[in-house]
């Protein structure tokens, strides 16, 4: 039996992710990222990051506008999301970059095989696994990887002048290892919930149309955002990422 105390605590941490998502939106229609990807980025990591990435946007996000850009330009300065964003900061962004691909691909997949379970067959449940989740799982990946892919052609195809061809191959390059690695901890995490936590602890599935799904799916993207860090710094150092 899922407690109270859980339920509410998950109802209130995705009104909170709705609500700091929100907050951002409204920001980014107001002051444009001078990457239109990140326009969508921000307010859909908020989702998962509530606060953390409200503080994130407004303190660096915001260096990276439109308008600040092109002034920069126009004086021939260096861009000051360039010059006053820490190292550290900038591997975030590329991770989170990723990670909003991520999101949108497994919340299109949950719901996708949700509403149609013969999805699930499709990619291998009662045949290959005896458990649902691994073959929705699969989905996820497909999914993910198509949303992921999809960003950062935007982000790299514009920024080095590349034709489709090229630029596609430049994102399967810069994506393909990062994204892997985000969805690994958020797997990992997901396990943990749905195998330990809920089935073994509580006694109760975890559902996709159960908000404690959606709460847990939030911190597993805190998971994904860990694990994908490492690979984010060596990919932006090797130059085989852009810098966000």
């Amino acid at each position: 039996m899922i407690p109270s105390w859980l339920h509410d605590l998950s109802i209130a941490y995705l009104l909170l992710g709705g609500l700091c998502a929100a907050i951002v939106a409204v920001d980014v229609s107001r002051h444009p990222q001078h990457m239109w990807i990140m326009n969508v980025v921000w307010p859909v990591t908020a989702l998962f990051g509530t606060v953390w990435i409200v503080w994130q946007y407004f303190v660096y996000g915001r260096l990276a506008t439109h308008e600040k850009m092109h002034a920069a330009m126009q004086r021939k300065q260096e861009p000051p999301n360039k010059r006053e964003t820490p190292f550290p900061v900038v591997v975030a962004n590329g991770a989170l970059h990723c990670g909003s691909g991520c999101t949108l691909g497994d919340i299109v997949a949950e719901w996708l095989v949700f509403a149609v379970p013969t999805i699930a067959v499709w990619f291998g449940y009662k045949g290959l696994f005896g458990d649902k989740i691994f073959a929705v799982w699969i989905v996820d990946y497909i999914f993910a990887y198509a949303f992921g892919i999809f960003f950062q052609y935007f982000t790299i195809a514009p920024m080095r002048g590349l034709s489709f061809g090229p630029g596609l191959a430049a994102a399967i390059k810069a994506d393909t290892l990062s994204l892997t690695a985000w969805q690994v901890g958020m797997y990992g995490f997901m396990a943990f919930a749905y195998f330990y936590l809920f089935r073994t602890v509580l006694g109760t599935p975890l559902q996709t149309n159960m908000v404690e799904f959606w709460f847990m799916m939030q911190i597993a993207m805190i998971f994904g955002f860990i694990t994908a860090y490492p690979v984010n710094w060596w990919l932006i150092k090797s130059g085989i990422k852009e810098r966000m």
